[in-house]
Formats: C-alpha cells, sequence, structure tokens
C-alpha cells in the first residue's frame, strides 16, 4: 500500500496508522472501563453519560483555543518535531495509565489530558504535510492517512478486545486485563510513529521570537475571519455548516459505546460491531473518493448528512444490539467519506495563496468539534432522562449543517456568474 510513497510520506501515513488506535478506544475501551469505575462508585447510567459527555466537551474547548496556538508557535525554526514529541509522549503516557488508576475521578482526569494531547498532536502533524509532500502530493497522502488509520487500527485493537474478553471470562483479573488492553494501544501508537520522529524535518518556517506567537496567531485570525465575512461568503458559510455538521459527526464516533453501554447493551457486541466498522469505513471512503470523480461534491457531501440524520433518528428506537449494529454500519458508510470530501472541497475553494490561513481555520472547526454535540446529549439527557432523545437530538446539528451547506454553494454559484 506504500510502494509509490517515499520514506518520508511513509513516515507520515504511518501516524495515521499509529494514533487511530487511540480514537478507536476512545468510542470503545475507555468509555466502557470509566462506566465500570462509575458503577463501583454507585454512579447511574444517565449521569455516567452526563459527566462522560462534559469530559468530552472540555477537551474540544482546550484544544478549540490551544490548537491555533500552539499551531503558530510550531511555525518557528525547528519548534514542530519537539511539541509534536511533547503530545506524542504524554499523550501515550496518559493512554496507559488509563488501565491503572483505581478511582474515576482519577481515570477521567487523566482521559481529559491524554485526548488534549492526541488532539494537538493532530494539529501539529497536520501542519507537518507541507514539509512532507509536493503539493500535487498532498491529496493523495492526505486521503491515504484517512483510509490506512481506519484499517491500521484494528490491528492493536484486536490485541486490545483479546485482553478484555479474556477478562470478562474470568480468565485472567479484570483490572490486569484493561492494564494489558490499554499497554497494547499505547505501545502500538508509540511505535508505529517512531519512523516519522526519525525521518521528519521542519522545512517550512517563519523566524519570529516564540514571545510574540500569540499575538500573532490572533491577528492572522481575526485578519482572515474578518476578509471571509466581507468578500467570501461561500467560504464563511461552509466552515459554519461544517463546524455544525461535523459536531454530530465526532459526537457520535465519540459516545457510541457510552451510548450503548448506558442502554444496557452488551459490551463485547459493542466492539465487535465498531471493529466492523472500520471497515466499512475504509470501504465506503474509497467508493465516495471514486464517486467524486464522477458527481457534485456538495451533492455528496450532502447525501452523507442526510445519512448522519437518519442515524440520530433511528437513535429513537434503539433498544437492542442488532440495531445498534445497523446504526454502525451506516456510520461507517459516511465515516470516512464525508470527512474526505469536507477537506477537499474546502481545497477547492480557498485562494491558494493564503491556504495556510485559511486551513488553519479550518482546523479549528474541526478539531474544536463535537463541544456543541456532546453539551447537547448532556444537558438533554440530564432533562429528560432518556438515552435516546439525547441522541436523536443530535439531528439538529445536521439540519443546521445541511441548511448553511446549500446556501455555501449558493454564494459559490453567485460568485461565479
Amino acid at each position: 500500500m506504500f510502494k509509490n510513497m517515499n520514506r518520508t510520506e511513509r513516515a507520515w501515513v504511518l501516524y495515521d496508522v499509529g494514533n487511530s488506535v487511540f480514537t478507536l478506544m476512545v468510542s470503545t475501551l475507555i468509555p466502557i472501563w470509566f462506566d465500570a469505575l462509575a458503577e463501583d462508585a454507585g454512579i447511574g447510567s444517565t449521569r455516567y453519560l452526563a459527566m462522560w459527555s462534559y469530559a468530552v466537551s472540555i477537551v474540544t474547548i482546550i484544544t478549540a483555543v490551544l490548537g491555533p496556538i500552539l499551531g503558530s508557535i510550531s511555525d518557528n525554526r525547528g519548534a514542530r518535531k519537539p511539541m509534536f514529541s511533547s503530545m506524542l509522549y504524554t499523550g501515550v503516557a496518559g493512554c496507559i495509565l488509563m488501565g491503572l488508576v483505581p478511582s474515576w475521578q482519577l481515570y477521567i482526569a487523566i482521559f481529559i489530558i491524554a485526548k488534549c494531547c492526541y488532539q494537538l498532536s493532530l494539529v501539529l502533524y497536520d501542519s507537518m504535510l507541507i514539509d512532507v509532500a509536493a503539493p500535487e502530493r498532498m491529496d493523495a497522502l492526505s486521503s491515504g492517512g484517512y483510509a490506512y488509520g481506519y484499517l491500521g487500527s484494528c490491528i492493536p485493537f484486536i490485541g486490545a478486545l483479546a485482553m478484555y474478553l479474556l477478562g470478562t471470562m474470568g480468565k485472567i483479573p479484570m483490572k490486569l486485563a484493561i492494564f494489558f488492553a490499554f499497554l497494547i494501544a499505547g505501545v502500538w501508537w508509540l511505535a508505529v510513529t517512531i519512523p516519522l520522529l526519525k525521518n521528519y524535518h521542519q522545512t517550512h518556517y517563519v523566524e519570529h521570537q516564540k514571545s510574540a506567537a500569540l499575538k500573532e496567531s490572533f491577528s492572522r485570525l481575526g485578519r482572515t475571519l474578518s476578509r471571509m465575512y466581507r468578500d467570501e461568503k461561500h467560504i464563511f458559510c461552509f466552515l459554519l455548516a461544517f463546524f455544525f455538521y461535523i459536531d454530530g459527526v465526532y459526537t457520535i464516533i465519540d459516545e457510541a459505546v457510552a451510548i450503548g453501554t448506558s442502554l444496557g447493551l452488551d459490551t463485547t457486541g459493542l466492539l465487535v460491531v465498531l471493529l466492523l466498522t472500520q471497515v466499512v469505513a475504509f470501504a465506503f471512503a474509497t467508493l465516495f473518493g471514486r464517486l467524486s470523480e464522477k458527481y457534485n461534491t456538495i451533492s455528496l457531501i450532502s447525501v452523507c448528512i442526510f445519512g448522519y440524520f437518519c442515524v440520530a433518528i433511528l437513535a429513537l428506537f434503539m433498544h437492542t444490539l442488532w440495531q445498534f449494529g445497523i446504526m454502525a454500519f451506516v456510520v461507517g458508510m459516511f465515516q470516512g467519506a464525508i470527512q474526505a470530501l469536507s477537506r477537499s472541497y474546502y481545497a477547492s475553494i480557498i485562494p491558494a495563496e493564503s491556504s495556510g490561513e485559511y486551513f488553519g481555520i479550518y482546523d479549528i472547526c474541526g478539531k474544536g468539534a463535537s463541544f456543541v454535540g456532546t453539551m447537547l446529549i448532556g444537558v438533554t439527557v440530564s432533562i429528560t432522562g432518556s438515552i435516546n432523545i439525547s441522541v436523536a437530538a443530535l439531528g439538529i446539528l445536521f439540519i443546521i449543517g445541511f441548511l448553511l451547506l446549500r446556501r455555501s454553494a449558493v454564494h459559490a454559484k453567485n460568485r461565479k456568474q
């Protein structure tokens, strides 16, 4: 799969293969073990889901604030690699430590730190692309990272799942099984990243003082947003649309097992279903990539949004594992496609000479997403006491995203006339 890539390109793609296991852990074993710790402390399912949603929201707020600041600082000569390494090592350590802590309070605190480091490492990782690939290679390399990340995460996760199953069957103590599961994920994340640490060199940088990076970051952000609002309504509306619909997408991904666990579904079945979803995501991401050669990208993104809206509505009637499985399959159909198509469409409408600034804002909308969704679930489940209604409420985000996307298309059409 790497035959057309040079050494540095392969190393860059491999980080997606490495870090994706943490993404899968966040949507599977991490909330399951938090549920077990919370249950031992006498915390009910609705309160557990609310607290988990609030924790994910805290991560989103922190990374949305720190992401553009660290990204700006990393533009300094020689700064990006050590900053990336710090986020990597802290995130890996947090992943492993979550398999050791005895209380839900300490567990969720370490989760917040580890997830923040993971998200911030992705901000730095995305910015490495300009150093790794020539402009004509960026689309293929970026798509390769997404696609193979889905498949790559399955390898260590099978090992982690095996440990968990051994624990549930009483073959080994559950706490030991959980430790080994988290250890496998952490070691894989670090080991697969070693080639990037060895081969990456920052070739694009600026010569400015780190003390001025914060001020410069916000000044640049303000200038670009002002220009978008005045003269580039199609880009501005698309970013708003992207924020809302990708917020719903990431909320479903992050909270899938937490939701299933709260509904009392079999945890082993949930894990197997979500593992298979990764394979579905790889296949359909590839399919939609080919469809984009024949069909309008906006139309394909709209199809993906509609698919996720159907998932939200179906959640009202989800009570069994097979119903969860159907929903997970539908999510897998559109999961990779909506991310890849959004990125490629955005690249096609922004001014090429300012792509760095524009993708900085895109990164905020993407990496800062899932805040509204997780808060919406947390508040709704606290008010109604219904997990199904709280998930269905995410449909609001997809409706808003769809309407703003169509508005962006209208502005783009008027701009061409």
